[in-house]
């Protein structure tokens, strides 16, 4: 599923998302979640067009459990904005493009 955007894990989580001087759109997901294959290719339409405002990743919740268990991840997909080593927007579950744009406008401007 993981096609173009940059996967993060419970080790590179902190030093790509935390630390980063620009937002950090985190996508949590499984290989086995079937709205999180629904959502990614918006989010990767999203990482292209946008990618001077926001940063995506992706962190597979199997591989990566303890970062999903410290931000209570769950359900799936969920999508944390992270500015400042804070979250500072949470969507959950799968939208259409114009939607999860709509709500990630104040990022995306």
């Amino acid at each position: 599923m993981a096609g173009s955007l940059k996967n993060v894990t419970d080790e590179t989580f902190a030093d790509e998302v935390l630390t980063s001087g620009t937002p950090v759109l985190v996508d949590f997901w499984a290989e086995w979640c079937g709205p999180c294959r629904l959502v990614a290719p918006v989010l990767e339409a999203l990482a292209a067009e946008y990618s001077d405002k926001i940063t995506i990743v992706q962190l597979n919740v199997d591989d990566s459990p303890r970062t999903a268990a410290e931000y209570d991840v769950r359900s799936i997909p969920t999508l944390n904005v992270y500015r400042d080593g804070k979250v500072v927007k949470t969507v959950i579950g799968a939208r259409p493009r114009h939607v999860l744009e709509q709500e990630l406008r104040e990022f995306l401007t």
